[in-house]
């Protein structure tokens, strides 16, 4: 989740949530545990059923992101990056 807010990129093509983990648990504990000031967006959606439902979109701002990205944030992307490829080269 870190690295999608970090590299500002499409929360829809991110990758699903293992177990029963939430997306918003995971936002919860970035916020309170390490102090990230994670934006939130809510909106009507409908699924897929037709039912009425709630989508949420959370960001960083782009001050937050710049800081991040010079404290070390690019490295912690291209380790990331490097680590989602390394077991495709093993196969």
């Amino acid at each position: 989740m870190l690295a999608v807010l970090l590299s500002s990129g499409d929360q829809t093509g991110a990758e699903p949530l293992a177990g029963r983990v939430t997306l918003a648990a995971i936002v919860k504990t970035l916020k309170r545990k390490y102090h990230w000031p994670i934006e939130a967006d809510s909106f009507p959606a409908n699924a897929a059923d037709g039912r009425a439902t709630w989508a949420t979109v959370y960001s960083l701002a782009p001050a937050v992101i710049a800081a991040a990205l010079d404290a070390g944030g690019t490295e912690f992307l291209e380790r990331r990056a490097a680590a989602k490829v390394a077991p495709r080269r093993a196969n």
